[in-house]
């Protein structure tokens, strides 16, 4: 982050990041939701070179159009909790297009989940929905030694870049697919076409067409083939 970028920070606790960008020359809106740091937080930004505004908010609920002034784009750093990890940046991709570069700091096996292409153990709907709006990498794992109190799990630095849908389709169906595939991950497609309200004849039919084979689980499939399936069951 240099001069003239516009930066949202989640989690600014005591201020060190947020120092640090401010100092690199980027606009920083820095949002806090615990209320006890606020004082502390406070001080250590008065005396803080550039542009910085804080704001108590809670980014599960945060009203991006209010607190982001301007057209962006916009840049999120975060470092979020295992229980907010997932809501907060699916929020972010779904809801706030300003946003368009996202560097976040979660527990190793939720970051996985983010970044993880079909066919791997910890693929599933959550990774769809990231692939949709973006292009996501695990770039870094953090040792929990360098943390004091040190906590039991892993960390890793993820980075999200924002890109239009490389599929065209109704992301509505979309998403109602994957839903019903991953609720049963250890069924078959056919089975959950099945479960939409196809025959199985129909399903097996649909599979075949996107060359996709009917036994095959959900976790073997990418964006392309479920918008393919999606776009086969509309047209009929």
């Amino acid at each position: 982050m240099g001069p003239g970028d516009h930066v949202v920070e989640v989690g600014a606790g005591l201020g060190s990041l947020t120092v640090a960008l401010a100092g690199a020359g980027a606009d920083v809106v820095a949002v806090e939701l615990d209320r006890s740091l606020v004082p502390p937080l406070q001080e250590v930004l008065a005396g803080t070179p550039g542009s910085v505004r804080l704001e108590v908010a809670d980014a599960m609920t945060a009203d991006w159009s209010r607190l982001l002034p301007g057209p962006g784009p916009w840049a999120m750093v975060a470092n979020l909790p295992y229980n907010v990890a997932v809501p907060v940046v699916l929020g972010t991709l779904d809801l706030e297009p300003r946003i368009e570069r996202l560097l976040v700091m979660v527990q190793r096996e939720v970051g996985q989940r983010l970044a993880a292409p079909p066919r791997s153990e910890q693929y599933g709907a959550v990774s769809l929905r990231v692939a949709y709006r973006a292009e996501a990498a695990v770039i870094r794992r953090i040792s929990k030694t360098v943390f004091w109190p040190q906590p039991n799990v892993e960390s890793v630095l993820v980075s999200l870049v924002r890109r239009p849908p490389p599929v065209e389709v109704d992301e509505a169906a979309l998403w109602r697919l994957v839903r019903e595939a991953f609720a049963q991950r250890r069924k078959t497609m056919r089975g959950a076409l099945v479960r939409l309200g196809l025959t199985a004849a129909h399903a097996v039919e649909t599979l075949e067409a996107c060359g996709i084979d009917p036994r095959a689980r959900p976790e073997e499939l990418g964006l392309p083939e479920f918008a393919c399936l999606v776009n086969r069951i509309a047209s009929r």
